[in-house]
């Protein structure tokens, strides 16, 4: 049976920080070895130690209250300081090493990412120009460039009255060969 009673007392009890807390935690389970006057002496020590926590928590809340009060007369706002804190953390970031190693990272990729977009720009400038260059599509502006002067004349000439002069059949050649493509829209779709 001593086993078990030296096992319970070994095991230590999480114990609370706050006074009164820590006298009940401990409770009225005394050594019996302790005489009246050690029991008396150790609750005058509870009680001194209990009246500093209680001085230092009244010093404290007056040290907080000083230090609004100074803060309050000095302009300094929660805001500033977060201001503060913020602008001092980021300083710290943009000092550090890895900070330094990612900046010269990202200002190598995008050197390189702006050389393969010009690159790319270039490219494809010299793409159009050749499509623009290539046969087809010379006829097709010519075409066009017809069909548009043949229905938007800049100069008016011959009789107004006299429409068969073959204009017509080159507009009517002209405005079939888009009908033979609009047929052929469906099948894209």
């Amino acid at each position: 049976m001593e086993d078990t009673e030296k096992g319970s007392q070994e095991q230590p009890e999480s114990v609370p920080e706050m006074g009164e807390d820590a006298v009940t935690s401990v409770g009225p389970s005394s050594p019996p070895a302790m005489t009246e006057e050690e029991r008396q002496e150790l609750q005058e020590e509870l009680a001194k130690v209990e009246d500093e926590i209680q001085t230092l928590s009244q010093v404290l809340a007056a040290k907080e209250k000083q230090l609004a009060d100074i803060k309050r007369k000095l302009g300094i706002t929660p805001l500033n300081e977060l201001k503060q804190n913020i602008t001092k953390t980021w300083q710290e970031v943009t000092t550090s090493s890895a900070y330094k190693r990612t900046s010269e990272t990202l200002s190598q990729a995008s050197l390189k990412a702006t050389a393969a977009f010009s690159n790319m720009g270039s490219v494809i400038t010299r793409k159009l120009e050749d499509v623009r260059n290539a046969p087809t599509f010379k006829s097709f502006e010519e075409k066009v460039e017809t069909l548009k002067t043949k229905i938007n004349p800049s100069a008016p000439t011959g009789d107004p009255g006299n429409e068969d002069d073959g204009s017509a059949e080159n507009t009517e050649s002209l405005i079939s060969q888009p009908e033979n493509s609009s047929s052929q829209e469906p099948l894209m779709h």
